[in-house]
């Protein structure tokens, strides 16, 4: 076992890669929304894998229990992360696998590059894994002279698309079957000329294009939904069977995941192989789960490699309010009832990890004070459906709130100065903290008219309320308070008192 330090770092190492978006969240999300075909494609999408997921979810008398059970082994998990880890690593490597430790994503695809080299190949094979995607492994190893094929067909669509994922399950989402077959057409080898926009056409278009790269692909890198560490196994969830290929055909097998995934022991499945499927799919049970513990003599991948991948979760970890997000399964139920994302895509986050857990998710892996992350946060109406959907009960709009909280606070400079926002909560604070005062500032209303103009309705605020009046009209205030009309209008009844006996 190697000796590996798992305590909290002195300074935080936080995360590399795809985390960073490239302009504000507003600024993308104006953008987006002007995109009226990836509206109507996000709308149809979220709505049925809703409506789906509600519908098995009510067959089950004890889903609210299995929820609290989930929550509470993910809080278990990263209460005792640190021995859960070596202890991981112990059965893993005592059964023929080798593990190697990542701080960073520029470790991790050097790693995954030496090991590929090593093989005398310049071709892999991929099953879909948000972390590859979140260290841009992908253009790491295209620099570097190594083609990876993506066997999952969303991300195959996404990849020949040149475009990128806009969703945790559903990467290509944001895409209707016939732009996916304009795609194929344009972009995949040897396709049929006169390819229809038929699912079941589009389907054996792909499984054709692949097959030839699962026969002949000597390497394999994959992700891991789940490990667990009391046998060294990996499980691998997945819809299409293209995982099953990937993890059993080639020699070499390298799978990168977060160090976050594991669970204590195999009984703790029993619970989250019905949390998942439900909260994603809207299924029952997942088609394909594939487990395998280290390498078997004659059967599968002989050469086993798992990179355990740090990136900024131990930051999270370190961060009370903010460490649940990494309780997270990859489920997406909170993207498909969100109203932002709904509207916006998951473009407009700009990070691997969309909607209401990347707002939240992404911030705490690269620090809030990451150039434009600090705007993550505010990509929410804090409604709470997310916090209703999410199968482990992260509680999404509090963590919102609390890294709003620290993006002011990082804000503020070293001395503190009171920002805006700080002046008109002291305002409110003495305002509302008496009757007297609330009187006082309700004799000023009729001033308020001069803002507006002559349809009575105030268009544009000064300072940070100029937010407001950007997309909103104001009403102008009435003439007289609620307390001075109640004054005129009502005289005071004196209180009567019942005769003692």
């Amino acid at each position: 076992m190697s000796n590996v330090f798992m305590g909290m770092p002195t300074l935080p190492v936080f995360g590399m890669g795809n985390l960073h978006i490239e302009e504000p969240f507003p600024a993308a999300a104006h953008r987006e929304l002007g995109n009226t075909q990836m509206r109507a494609n996000l709308r149809h999408a979220t709505h049925t894998i809703r409506d789906k997921r509600l519908k098995v979810v009510a067959e089950l008398p004890d889903w609210e229990e299995l929820r609290d059970a989930g929550s509470a082994t993910k809080n278990h998990v990263m209460a005792n992360l640190p021995a859960l880890l070596e202890e991981f690593e112990k059965n893993f490597t005592a059964r023929g696998g080798t593990i190697h430790w990542a701080r960073d994503a520029h470790e991790a695809n050097k790693i995954v590059a030496d090991l590929i080299r090593e093989q005398g190949t310049t071709e892999v094979v991929k099953v879909k894994s948000m972390a590859t995607q979140e260290i841009g492994l992908n253009e790491y190893l295209e620099e570097r002279g190594i083609s990876a094929f993506e066997t999952d067909l969303a991300e195959l669509i996404v990849q020949l698309g040149h475009d990128k994922p806009s969703h945790i399950l559903v990467p290509a989402i944001h895409k209707n079957r016939t732009e996916v077959r304009d795609i194929f057409l344009k972009e995949m080898p040897n396709v049929d000329p006169d390819l229809t926009d038929e699912p079941r056409k589009l389907a054996m278009a792909a499984r054709a294009h692949l097959r030839r790269k699962f026969l002949s692909a000597k390497v394999a890198v994959s992700g891991a939904n789940f490990a667990l560490a009391d046998s060294g196994t990996l499980a691998v969830v997945e819809s299409e069977g293209n995982g099953r290929m990937c993890l059993t055909l080639p020699e070499t097998l390298i799978t990168v995941m977060g160090i976050e995934k594991l669970l204590p022991g195999k009984e703790d499945l029993e619970v989250f192989m019905q949390l998942l499927p439900r909260s994603s799919t809207g299924e029952r049970m997942n088609p394909y789960t594939s487990l395998w513990t280290g390498v078997t003599e004659g059967d599968g991948p002989q050469n086993v490699h798992l990179i355990l991948l740090d990136n900024g979760r131990t930051a999270a970890l370190a961060d009370k309010y903010g460490r649940t997000a990494l309780n997270c399964i990859r489920c997406s139920a909170c993207m498909n009832v969100c109203p932002v994302y709904e509207r916006t895509g998951g473009h407009a986050y700009g990070s691997t990890y969309p909607g209401p857990i990347g707002a939240i998710l992404s911030p705490l892996l690269t620090g809030i004070k990451s150039e434009e992350n600090s705007s993550l946060p505010y990509a929410s109406s804090l409604c709470g459906a997310c916090y209703d959907a999410c199968p482990v009960k992260i509680n999404i709009p509090e963590i919102l709130v609390h890294l709003r909280g620290e993006d002011v606070d990082s804000k503020r400079g070293a001395k503190k100065l009171p920002s805006q926002m700080d002046l008109m909560m002291k305002g409110a604070s003495w305002a509302f903290s008496s009757g007297k005062h609330l009187a006082l500032l309700e004799k000023g209303l009729p001033l308020g008219k001069l803002a507006a103009g002559r349809d009575k309705k105030i268009k544009a605020l000064p300072g940070i309320a100029a937010g407001w009046t950007q997309s909103r009209d104001m009403l102008a205030p009435p003439t007289q308070s609620f307390r001075d009309w109640w004054k005129k209008d009502h005289t005071p009844v004196a209180p009567t008192h019942k005769q003692e006996n």
